[in-house]
């Protein structure tokens, strides 16, 4: 019999267990339903959610008892040193991902499904790409849409030639907010570039000349417009145009979805004049990105392979904004990755 592996997830707040309520009643709410971590390890037949853990007590219990968990406890320590989790589910705000991350990894948790942000700065993510380095950690970022079948279906056709030679990849995702919302921009800009490292990048973001404190951006500002140059070639632009949609350009053709993912369009060169002409998009099946992140951990776990969202492409998304940051404050100069200012933290106070 296949083994099941013990989870505990730290943090019983909206991703951790609730946001499944905000969005039942959606029209398209089987995008992503199962959605928050504690209901995407219920749905997954080889993990067993055996504790949960919140600061809050009054959470910790609700939660416990609403997902019919063995244990809760409002000290994520002793939790994980008491359970021996193989998994461990971090899903609290952005400023503790980097201890917990290390914490987990050196206590012998060998699967970590980590929400976004990453967290704080260049030199937290460094720490948490360590840890899980020296432990040999299997690590999913919550960047749900790299897990889903429509982006995958995307990526394999981009892999097959039938948009030919790449030129670009575009996120038309507004000007949100840099950690909180374009963590899914970024992730989606490399997945569809085919995850390559970062030659440069150039920005500009929405932010308060008093919202600065020496190296600290005490906010989560939006990004304006982003560029970044992939050193496969590939340009990428995050642009102040909204509905959560991606579009990939190239030599034969465009593919971009449409409404967040709802369905995807896919226009073709026809010859002899190069006219984009509409034909149908392959038909996918959705599925939630939360249990797929969690099955793919489950997997990696088992065969020793990589996961498909390692924490070393997350601190890569994550330093692609960064960049933005860095980048207009030099006054929308390059700026060449590896970053240099590690220790740039940006991130509300009350994180």
């Amino acid at each position: 019999m296949p083994k099941r592996y013990r989870v505990c997830l730290i943090g019983c707040g909206r991703m951790g267990a609730t946001i499944d309520d905000e969005v039942r009643d959606h029209p398209h709410s089987y995008l992503w339903l199962p959605y928050s971590h504690a209901a995407g390890y219920m749905a997954v037949e080889r993990t067993e959610l055996v504790a949960v853990s919140d600061a809050i007590p009054e959470k910790v219990e609700t939660i416990r008892q609403r997902y019919h968990v063995p244990s809760g406890y409002t000290d994520y320590r002793e939790m994980i040193e008491r359970e021996q989790p193989d998994i461990v589910s971090i899903a609290t705000r952005p400023a503790t991902h980097a201890e917990m991350t290390v914490f987990a990894a050196e206590h012998g948790v060998k699967g970590i499904y980590c929400e976004k942000p990453l967290c704080g700065s260049m030199e937290e993510a460094d720490a948490m790409v360590g840890a899980c380095e020296q432990y040999g950690v299997k690590f999913n970022y919550g960047t749900q849409r790299r897990y889903m079948p429509l982006y995958k279906k995307m990526l394999e056709m981009i892999a097959n030639g039938e948009l030919g030679d790449i030129h670009c990849v575009i996120g038309h995702c507004g000007v949100g907010s840099a950690l909180w919302g374009h963590t899914h921009t970024s992730d989606m800009l490399m997945f569809l570039a085919g995850d390559p490292e970062i030659d440069f990048v150039q920005g500009a973001i929405v932010a308060k000349e008093e919202d600065w404190e020496d190296n600290r951006l005490n906010t989560d500002p939006g990004i304006a417009n982003g560029y970044v140059r992939f050193k496969n070639g590939i340009h990428a632009y995050i642009v102040a145009g909204g509905g959560y949609e991606f579009e990939v350009s190239g030599t034969k053709g465009k593919l971009r979805t449409l409404n967040n993912g709802i369905l995807a369009q896919w226009r073709r060169v026809e010859e002899p004049w190069h006219i984009l002409k509409e034909v149908p998009f392959p038909d996918v099946q959705h599925a939630s990105g939360t249990v797929k992140g969690i099955e793919d951990i489950v997997e990696a776990l088992d065969t020793g392979r990589e996961t498909q969202g390692p924490v070393h492409l997350a601190r890569r998304s994550q330093e692609m904004l960064m960049g933005f940051i860095e980048s207009h404050r030099r006054g929308g100069t390059r700026v060449t990755l590896p970053v240099a200012n590690r220790s740039l933290y940006v991130g509300r106070k009350d994180w």
